[in-house]
């Protein structure tokens, strides 16, 4: 069947749509990217989510919530509108929406539950493109007691795994997280988790830092002139998400504009040179915090490789910093993932609304803490 898969990340620079065939069952798979198509957010809609991310009144996300659904939509017809596929032969659309904000539990599956907010209206999706929409995909792991995420892995084992390889899939969006693969075939429990920030401190503060002007450090460039704080990299290592063992979850609520505000708190005004220094220690806080995650829990299980996707992966500044973090083990581009590596996430969530409508559990438990697998995504009818 014929599935589009729908992603709009925390670095909220577009909604990224996959189209994805898919035959047999999640055990012995068979799959194709058909389509794959990059819808960046215009710098209003931009706007509007970064707003509703960071100070949302009740009647702004309620807005926001139906926009995005007909954001949504756009894109998806858009997608098949270029690939020459009628949305009748669409079999779903799965939307993992965009993430206003999350809530890890604590104590464990039996501990205090924890919550999430996902926005962009399945049913304004499914009436425009007349398809069959699975979304909110995380709650059900969550009222399981687990994360909530990472949710990718379930994907990621069917979509990468190779035979006589272990690989570290590690996705470098606003935050950070990371899926270690046995080899295909191989009867061991994945391993996946936050590693910490990702691009969203790097991208608020190249914002802060130009007065607007840039929405990143473009390839480190800010970073590259700067000196790291040390005293300053060893406070931000002492937060506490760092010394909880997976499973974890974080986001933009910890690693987000709060932090980048009370940071630039401490810059002058047109102080470039001090503004280079707090990117280049933040470039080395994402990577560090990477490099400490992996030395604790995913080299010990044997990597043969460490395969870097978003958009953290076009950084050259931060690739060469976590390189060395994670040396000797290698770091593969992303075309060794044999897919457009933009598309991962999308595609992911194509194949968690395939694996819905054959009523298969995709949450991985071992890696979100949930007490078990769950069915994941609820269904909205297309016309």
């Amino acid at each position: 069947m014929k599935v589009v898969g729908l992603m709009s990340g925390t670095s909220m620079d577009g909604i990224d749509a996959a189209l994805l065939e898919l035959d047999g069952v999640p055990s012995d798979a068979e799959w194709s990217l058909l389509a794959f198509r990059a819808a960046p957010y215009s710098d209003e809609r931009r706007g509007r989510i970064k707003e509703g991310v960071e100070a949302g009144t009740p009647e702004r996300l309620c807005r926001l919530h139906a926009d995005l659904g007909e954001w949504m939509a756009e894109a998806t017809l858009a997608l098949l509108e270029e690939t020459g596929v009628a949305p009748g032969d669409v079999a779903a659309v799965g939307s993992h929406g965009h993430t206003v904000w999350h809530i890890p539990p604590t104590g464990g599956p039996d501990g205090p539950r924890g919550s999430t907010f996902q926005l962009g209206d399945a049913s304004t999706l499914a009436e425009r493109t007349g398809i069959d929409v699975v979304a909110d995909f995380r709650t059900r792991d969550m009222a399981a007691g687990g994360q909530g995420a990472p949710l990718v892995p379930f994907a990621d084992r069917i979509l990468f795994a190779l035979p006589g390889r272990r690989r570290a899939l590690q996705n470098l969006g606003g935050i950070g997280n990371v899926t270690w693969l046995p080899p295909r075939g191989a009867d061991e429990p994945l391993l996946a988790f936050d590693t910490g920030p990702g691009n969203a401190l790097l991208d608020l503060a190249a914002e802060r830092a130009s007065g607007g002007r840039l929405r990143c450090d473009l390839d480190g460039a800010l970073a590259a002139r700067g000196r790291v704080d040390a005293a300053l990299l060893a406070r931000l290592m002492a937060d506490p998400f760092f010394q909880l063992e997976p499973p974890r979850s974080t986001g933009r609520e910890r690693f987000g504009h709060a932090l980048i505000e009370r940071l630039a708190a401490d810059v002058a005004a047109g102080d470039d040179q001090a503004w280079a220094n707090l990117l280049a220690t933040l470039t080395a806080f994402t990577a560090q915090s990477l490099g400490d995650a992996y030395r604790r829990w995913v080299i010990p299980r044997g990597v043969d490789e460490v395969v870097l996707t978003g958009g953290g992966a076009k950084n050259p500044e931060l690739v060469k910093r976590i390189g060395e973090q994670v040396a000797p083990v290698a770091l593969a581009g992303a075309e060794a993932l044999g897919m457009d590596p933009d598309a991962r996430e999308a595609a992911a969530f194509a194949v968690l609304a395939w694996a819905h409508l054959l009523g298969a559990p995709a949450n991985v438990p071992e890696a979100t803490g949930a007490r078990g697998p769950r069915v994941l995504g609820s269904l909205t009818p297309g016309r």
